[in-house]
């Protein structure tokens, strides 16, 4: 546009309300809205005015911002076609201005002889002008319309057909047209200077394209910004996209889509919530792998931190994406298998037992947290199945598809629920986090008989397994028909040492020694300092703290807790100076997770940037401990190696205190998994790890890190077959097996069968089934029938309790008559009684009373409770003459009366929700007063499912469904609906409730900004992410209200017909 760079342009923000414009009217404004122009009428283009160079004097003009109030009045242009029709007048009467300038023009008329030979063919070329040349004069009235006058999208269309006009007025030089037609011939020059340009056709096409795009603009709502609609066009383009492609995919094709097969916004989003711009070399080419685009199944290995969960995760959204199918993401949890325990005698006997719940519910709340904002952004479902949370069978959604992240039993659980209702075709993805521990006791067994049943019972369901490096990884793809992937890449380089002495030595498995010399450890120390500390661990983090991280394992809880407050007694007054506000502050919120209390130890550490990390802490403290970690708040960690198995928690230098894990030496897997957190990505060029030793230890360790990759075993007939009893009652119970044959040809798909040869030497396969179901019907289990087809095998009553429940069958004969019993004399007077009966049976023989405390709690108890312990088979006097030391004739169930001792400590725990409290007057650990609580929580809800397929249980449905919410939690009431979002522990719901946010949907509707400012020590990430989660979980209980008000509005298929 002429001198349009002298024209001052201010830009308005303005609300999304409609506007005023009375003072913006011209010709183009609809009819109704101008007030002064009949629909009729068509307005005179002369009477507007034109661009000139007096811009320079005119009003800056206002312009509206693009994400607001698009089109303003204008949004009422589909009802009020004035404007359209006004269009049509100004082609006509540009075409009768064409026609009338034509007969009143003559050869005298015109000056010029050199347009003589265009006179004789003026008929034709008359007719030609006037029907098929629109020409600028109807440009004109757009251009000379002041754009301001026009929402974003029209402007932008018009500022593209005026520069076109421009374009094609420089190619014409001095044939282009002027603002002045008072002769045809003009006309018709420009008509001949334009066709070399473009056609008639293209002209009239400016109009016609004008009105689709005015009515486009004025469909849409004005409270939407066309660059919304945008992306959300081609989000939803890419995602149709991506679902044909995976219809018709082959193995020449691998790109699925611009991210994967997944929309962009999908990488914009691990952008923003994760921090991950770029994928390594590793994972695009895993993605791409032909037996990925092909769906088939899938093991890849990697060294700890190589990045393997992204990979899943980026499979996992188009799983719920791409194909709309659900995906099940199983994370299992190395447990804490060889730590000592208070009362403990053998090690072995706690494994797989205590502290499960408690460091799976950290995992999984990392898991859900992460997961919960791009289910939020991208319309999916995440749901929470570990402890007592989850739906069997889960909610069947019609419009929305779920991610389960569950742990190792829940998710045997739902996929027999699925499996029962028909539904695991619904089931496109199943994920397995540390598939290694396929070989890890009685829950390898579980993994083992999870997949064994989605491979039998779906064909379309693909596998996806995350694993450590094997030496046997080709047994694992028989079982789960599965190719490998496997890549030893690390973003950071490890450099392994280890220290003899006051040497330090780098381990190389290529020299003969296998320890080359590295360097002397260079740090002065006293005589008292070297009998407190002989293994030089000083001089090893004080190289690296508190510039950098450290982690120091230790071989026992309390040996944890020893290092820490040793390396604080000569650090220098310097490392108090390090965050010291974070510090106060961390500690102020250990104080109140504590409800006033802290831990002496922690006291101490804290403020020189050390903590102690086992599972003596309770789950608030580790949360509270690990984030302070991660946020270098605290530089240094003595931990166990439960740290190394679970929580991801990197650091520079990782010390091992000693190559023993309490009185065993380590495996290569636990060695492999510790010294891999050195090295933080994107933070350290390099990780270091060194391995503290004894002379005595020097031949053990040469083997440890020079040994080959260990071998995984199935685990189905682990302690006795138990596994292969749970199996077989399971698959009969779901009518996935009805015979003796069918459970063999069952069984034969199994680890177990590939590797029959090294497990099986005493006898068979078939003998092992044949002989555990014969024990089954022992057990009164399963019953045998007989019809045509031979004998039919099918579950008792007691037995689909059991599998249902997922109790043990060890416990399931002992908890019908601890049921049967309690209901005879069910007292309802407290929870005590009922609190005894979900006491988990595998918690027992960690219990040793103390009682003197066990007769001062007893006598605390009132009446009808004594009554109670004495009808169970605990009478006072046993407790009097146990407590004054002497001796007591009558023989007593010692499980009784340990089980009845653990009920008095949750007991207490119900009533004052403190646990510090309840830990010194037991003289507990806390940790292990939470993991109590965590069992008996996960137990009450299989104890439930039990009894809901038996009959004469019906009364204890209603009782254990409230006390299993009372058991998940451990707080008043009030606060039960904010500690169900991930994340909210007891001391931040007390915070949230305190500053009015008082239910979940006050939380699901915060403004994290606000929140953050509200609740004392909550930064924003931490408010986005509890709003998050909130809002994940509001959703989930609206659509399953949902889905049940369409099932009883739905019409029955059945309904009889006349």
């Amino acid at each position: 546009m002429m001198n349009a760079e002298k024209q001052e342009i201010k830009v308005r923000r303005v609300s999304s309300r409609k506007r005023s414009r009375d003072s913006l009217k011209s010709h183009l404004t609809p009819a109704k809205k101008r007030g002064s122009t009949s629909l009729g009428q068509c307005p005179d283009s002369t009477e507007n005015g034109v661009f000139t160079g007096a811009m320079a004097d005119i009003k800056a003009t206002e312009y509206c911002s693009d994400n607001e109030d698009l089109f303003g009045d204008y949004d009422s242009i589909l009802g009020d076609s004035s404007f359209l029709a006004k269009l049509d007048c100004a082609e006509q009467d540009e075409r009768r201005h064409g026609l009338h300038c034509a007969a009143n023009t003559g050869p005298a008329d015109q000056p010029d002889a050199d347009f003589t030979s265009l006179r004789s063919s003026k008929d034709s070329l008359l007719k030609q002008a006037c029907d098929d040349v629109l020409t600028d004069s109807i440009l004109d009235d757009f251009r000379e319309e002041s754009l301001k006058d026009l929402p974003a999208t029209q402007r932008e269309f018009q500022e593209e057909v005026l520069e076109g006009a421009k374009r094609d007025k420089r190619r014409e030089g001095d044939k282009t047209s002027t603002p002045f037609r008072n002769t045809v011939e003009e006309e018709t020059e420009r008509a001949f200077g334009n066709r070399t340009a473009s056609s008639p056709k293209a002209k009239r096409r400016v109009t016609d394209q004008l009105k689709r795009a005015l009515l486009c603009n004025a469909a849409a709502p004005s409270s939407v910004s066309r660059t919304a609609v945008l992306k959300e066009a081609v989000v939803s383009e890419e995602i149709s996209f991506a679902m044909q492609a995976m219809e018709t995919v082959s193995a020449e094709t691998t790109d699925l889509g611009p991210f994967f097969g997944l929309p962009t916004k999908v990488k914009d989003l691990i952008c923003k919530l994760k921090g991950i711009k770029n994928l390594y070399d590793w994972q695009e080419t895993c993605l791409n792998l032909d037996c990925v685009q092909e769906r088939r199944n899938l093991i890849y290995s990697l060294p700890t931190s190589g990045g393997k969960t992204l990979v899943a995760e980026i499979l996992i959204l188009r799983e719920l994406l791409c194909r709309k199918k659900d995906s099940l993401f199983i994370l299992p949890y190395v447990a804490l298998v060889q730590e000592k325990v208070p009362g403990l005698k053998d090690n072995r006997a706690m494994q797989n037992k205590p502290f499960i719940s408690l460091l799976i519910s950290v995992l999984l709340y990392l898991q859900v947290r992460g997961l919960a904002s791009f289910g939020l952004e991208l319309d999916f479902m995440v749901e929470e199945y570990a402890g007592s949370k989850g739906r069997f069978p889960p909610v069947k959604r019609r419009n929305r598809r779920s991610l389960y992240i569950a742990t190792i039993e829940k998710a045997h659980s739902l996929v027999n629920s699925l499996i029962e209702t028909d539904r695991l075709d619904n089931l496109g993805l199943v994920v397995v986090d540390e598939l290694h521990m396929l070989g890890d006791g009685s829950r390898g067994a579980v993994i083992e008989m999870t997949l064994a049943k989605v491979l039998y019972a779906s064909k379309t369901t693909q596998i996806i397994g995350m694993s450590a490096t094997l030496g046997n990884i080709k047994d694992l793809q028989t079982f789960l028909r599965a190719e490998n992937y496997t890549n030893d890449f690390r973003p950071v380089q490890l450099r392994e040492y280890v220290k003899l002495k006051d040497s330090i030595y780098e381990v190389d498995p290529k020299e003969e020694d296998c320890f080359k010399f590295s360097r002397p450890l260079n740090f002065k120390y006293s005589s008292s300092m070297q009998k407190i500390d002989p293994d030089h661990i000083i001089a090893l983090v004080t190289e690296v703290i508190p510039t950098h991280s450290c982690l120091v394992f230790c071989p026992t809880k309390k040996n944890c807790e020893n290092v820490a407050g040793m390396i604080c007694k000569y650090l220098k007054e310097e490392f108090l100076l390090h965050k010291e506000a974070e510090k106060a502050v961390l500690l102020r919120e250990l104080r109140n997770s504590g409800n006033g209390s802290v831990c002496p130890v922690l006291r101490k550490t804290v403020p020189y940037g050390l903590a102690y990390h086992h599972s003596g802490l309770t789950g608030e403290e580790r949360k509270l401990v690990e984030d302070a970690y991660s946020d270098g708040v605290l530089c240094l960690l003595a931990c166990t190696s439960t740290l190394a198995a679970g929580i991801n928690l990197p650091a520079r230098r990782v010390i091992l205190r000693s190559p023993y894990v309490a009185t065993d030496f380590l495996k290569r897997s636990q060695y492999k998994q510790m010294v891999g957190r050195a090295g933080r990505a994107g933070i350290d060029t390099i990780g270091e790890s060194i391995l503290i030793l004894q002379d005595k230890d020097k031949t053990m360790a040469k083997k440890l890190v020079s040994a080959p990759m260990e071998i995984c075993y199935s685990n189905l007939m682990h302690d006795n077959g138990k596994g292969v009893l749970s199996l077989i009652l399971s698959l009969i119970g779901l009518n996935i097996t009805s015979s003796l044959e069918q459970v063999k040809d069952f069984m034969s798909a199994t680890l177990l069968h590939v590797q029959e040869r090294q497990l099986c030497v005493e006898r068979s396969l078939g003998e092992t089934v044949q002989e555990c179901v014969g024990l089954l019907k022992e057990k009164g289990l399963v019953a045998v029938s007989a019809d045509a087809r031979g004998e039919i095998l099918q579950v008792t009553r007691l037995g689909k309790a059991t599998y249902k429940g997922s109790v043990d069958l060890t416990y399931s004969d002992e908890l019908y008559k601890d049921l049967s019993k309690g209901l005879e004399s069910l007292m309802l007077d407290s929870f005590l009684h009922l609190v005894y009966l979900v006491t988990p049976y595998d918690l027992i023989s960690q219990c040793k009373p103390d009682w003197m405390i066990y007769f001062r709690q007893f006598t605390l108890l009132s009446t009808s409770e004594q009554k109670m312990s004495a009808a169970v088979g605990v009478p006072e006097s046993f407790v009097a003459r146990k407590a004054a030391g002497q001796t007591v004739k009558k023989n007593m169930n010692p499980v009784v009366v340990k089980r009845l001792y653990l009920a008095l400590v949750l007991f207490n725990l119900l009533k004052e929700t403190n646990l510090w409290s309840v830990a010194e007057k037991f003289q507990l650990s806390r940790g292990f007063i939470q993991t109590l609580l965590s069992s008996s929580s996960a137990f009450c809800s299989c104890v439930l499912h039990f009894t809901e397929e038996l009959e004469e249980f019906w009364p204890f449905k209603a009782l254990l469904a409230e006390l299993t919410r009372r058991l998940s939690y451990c707080v008043t009431a009030e606060l039960i609906p904010l500690m169900e979002v991930a994340g909210v522990m007891e001391s931040r719901a007390k915070q949230l409730y305190n500053a009015g946010y008082k239910t979940l949907a006050h939380l699901a509707n915060a403004d994290p900004s606000a929140l953050a400012k509200n609740v004392e020590n909550l930064y924003k990430k931490q408010a986005n992410q509890i709003v998050a989660s909130a809002k994940m979980l509001l959703n989930e209980k609206a659509a399953a209200l949902q889905e049940e008000v369409d099932d009883l509005l739905m019409m029955p298929l059945d309904l009889p017909q006349l």
